[in-house]
């Protein structure tokens, strides 16, 4: 495939499967610059935990979309995307190759396919649909959105108040039914969508990434996970549901307040890891069925050169 000026370079896999070398290495080889969509790196502290590139790592290749906020304010996901199209941009401009790295998939989706809402539901909507659940429930809900929309059975499923709820506000605001809000959600565009992509999937097998999972939660326990998660939480990160609920760190918070040992600690982050690892797996398969695969176990070193063709 003849390479486009504008190209995006998607690497992504598993938690602990390898990615990290493997981006450096080419964004070295290929003068890249690495964008990050990975939903932890964004939070400057939160380094052992996160297995965040070092800062001599950092260096080998520039770095975007990393350290950007304090762990106490939550990243959103359209403010994210507004900032990857920026910095793909300007890399762009510099005449230097973009590689995107990371295993979240909702951040990584933004690459693919539309993930921001462009509908604004105001404070007046909000309250309004609030009252109707508290006075009449998921009943008052569905029976207020069938007004505006007698199909919406055929898009949502309406045993779910929260999805009612949000269905509701949106037809309210907007006046269109939920297929026409679908429509025009799916008909988004923008510079990363469009933009020609070469996908690297990394995997391994089970007993080897989980044996690499184990592995590497016992090197951050030795590293300093447990004070840094004491200077984290000192500064406010509990208040940032996505820092304070992640893998290693909500297991270390429940360390320090006494709930398990140390021992109960490393391994309650080693299961809760595999079973990120195994829905990742399934995300892949199923999200990204086109991508290219790189079976990174036991094998020979990766060919640098041709990863992506």
């Amino acid at each position: 495939m003849e390479e486009k000026r504008n190209s995006l370079f998607v690497l992504t896999g598993c938690t602990a499967v390898g990615k990290t070398d493997l981006a450096l290495a080419w964004a070295e080889a290929f003068d890249a610059e690495i964008v990050s969509c990975d939903s932890l790196l964004f939070y400057r502290q939160m380094d052992i935990g996160t297995a965040k590139p070092t800062i001599l790592e950092r260096e080998r290749a520039p770095h975007h979309l990393v350290d950007m906020r304090p762990p106490s304010v939550q990243m959103d996901i359209g403010e994210y995307v507004d900032l990857a199209i920026q910095k793909v941009e300007k890399i762009w401009s510099r005449g230097r190759k973009v590689l995107v790295v990371g295993g979240s998939g909702f951040y990584l989706k933004a690459y693919f396919e539309p993930v921001v809402d462009s509908v604004v539901v105001s404070s007046n909507t909000r309250a309004r649909v609030r009252e109707i659940e508290k006075e009449s429930g998921l009943i008052g809900l569905l029976e207020a959105l069938k007004e505006i929309d007698p199909d919406c059975e055929k898009i949502i499923d309406t045993k779910n108040p929260r999805r009612v709820a949000r269905s509701l506000e949106r037809c309210l605001e907007t006046g269109e039914s939920l297929l026409r809000l679908k429509t025009r959600f799916s008909n988004q565009r923008n510079r990363l969508i469009d933009s020609e992509k070469r996908l690297v999937v990394l995997e391994r097998e089970k007993s080897d990434l989980n044996a690499r999972i184990e592995k590497r939660v016992i090197e951050m326990l030795e590293n300093g996970l447990i004070d840094e998660v004491k200077r984290l939480r000192e500064i406010g990160f509990a208040s940032n549901p996505s820092a304070a609920n992640a893998i290693g760190y909500r297991e270390t918070l429940e360390y320090l307040s006494g709930k398990c040992s140390r021992d109960t600690l490393i391994e309650r982050i080693v299961v809760n890891t595999r079973q990120l690892a195994k829905k990742q797996r399934t995300w892949f398969r199923t999200q990204l069925p086109s991508g290219k695969r790189v079976d990174l176990t036991n094998a020979e070193p990766v060919d640098i050169r041709s990863l992506f063709l």
